[in-house]
């Protein structure tokens, strides 16, 4: 199989196994939002390791996708995990999806398409060294701190943070796979191991990261996560790892066309909150000719309390009542009656 198609067929499949993770995920953050200890909570949660056990095997799927094609052909193809979270989300929350959503998906895969043009080149075999890769991880640590500071509401920021971790994690694993399957050095040379552990480092902090921002909901911050990480990944593959867009000046053209279609659709996509799913049907009010009064003159009855015959009723004929209704009449103010110590005085 072309080197090509197998980078996409793997990317496709570990998109699929992100949506799932990221369902899971936002549906436990549903649970565990206002709590303090909500992400302790999980982890004594069997549905918590199942989310973990997915994002393990789509990370796998992802880094075995990155031996076959550059950075900037797989990150792309990670938008993908919207669109099929998308339908996932729908169904676990019972409900169909959303003409909109659909149109978001629509314009989310066109641009991808476009984007998938120009970045189709030959699989990678450029990598890190060990000096780019502790910059880039130290640069990347100080700006996911200064995201995920303490005292911000759980949202976009944590969500950009765990694309940027995410995305860094696979320019890292990218290093590690050239450089393990290239055969011409030792396997686990200090530039490997040292790579490894900042990988599992960025991994895990995407993950924990992307849990806090999924309390806010799925779609926003999957959307923030799905676009700040192919951008991340696609800046260190351009500027340090040589990797160029296919076509020139038209490659350029047509993958700003892409990324602006895929903006699009992702806008779309990320209007879709819960408060705008769920359409709240109203309550049938009862009828007042089936209760004995006059539409007209229900205003005017006091709810609660004694009340006096309304002038406009005296005269009028009775309102025909079915068997079975409610009636409500007025009621009529009762004269005081006299202490019984009145009544022997007299």
């Amino acid at each position: 199989m072309n080197a090509t198609l197998l980078a996409v067929a793997l990317s496709l499949v570990s998109a699929v196994a992100y949506a799932a993770a990221a369902v899971a995920q936002e549906r436990l953050a549903s649970r565990t939002a206002g709590t303090e200890s909500g992400i302790l909570r999980l982890l004594g949660t069997g549905a918590w390791w199942g989310s973990v056990l997915l994002n393990a095997s789509a990370a796998l799927l992802h880094v075995a996708a990155l031996k076959y094609g550059p950075l900037t052909l797989v990150q792309p193809l990670g938008a993908l995990t919207l669109v099929a979270a998308v339908p996932l989300g729908a169904r676990m929350a019972g409900r169909r999806v959303l003409s909109v959503e659909w149109r978001g998906t629509a314009l989310t895969l066109a641009g991808l398409g476009a984007l998938l043009l120009t970045a189709s080149g030959p699989a990678p075999d450029d990598t890190l060294s060990l000096g780019e890769a502790l910059t880039v991880a130290g640069a990347t640590a100080a700006l996911i701190g200064l995201l995920s500071r303490r005292g911000t509401k759980p949202g976009l920021r944590h969500a950009t943070a765990s694309g940027l971790a995410s995305g860094i994690a696979s320019a890292l694993a990218q290093t590690v796979t050239v450089a393990v399957t290239d055969r011409t050095g030792p396997l686990l040379s200090v530039k490997v191991i040292v790579v490894a552990v900042l990988i599992a480092a960025f991994a895990a902090g995407g993950l924990l990261l992307s849990q806090i921002a999924y309390r806010g909901g799925l779609g926003a911050p999957l959307a923030m996560v799905t676009l700040s990480n192919p951008v991340a990944a696609a800046i260190i593959g351009v500027t340090l790892l040589g990797e160029r867009l296919q076509g020139g000046i038209t490659g350029i053209l047509l993958a700003a066309a892409g990324a602006t279609l895929a903006a699009r659709g992702v806008l779309l996509l990320t209007r879709t909150s819960p408060e705008t799913q769920e359409t709240q049907e109203p309550r049938p009010q009862p009828s007042l000719i089936a209760a004995g009064r006059r539409p007209e003159l229900a205003s005017r009855v006091p709810e609660t309390g004694p009340i006096a015959t309304p002038p406009d009723l005296q005269g009028l004929p009775p309102m025909p009542v079915l068997p079975g209704t409610v009636v409500v009449l007025p009621s009529i103010p009762t004269q005081s009656e006299p202490a019984p110590g009145a009544l022997q005085a007299s």
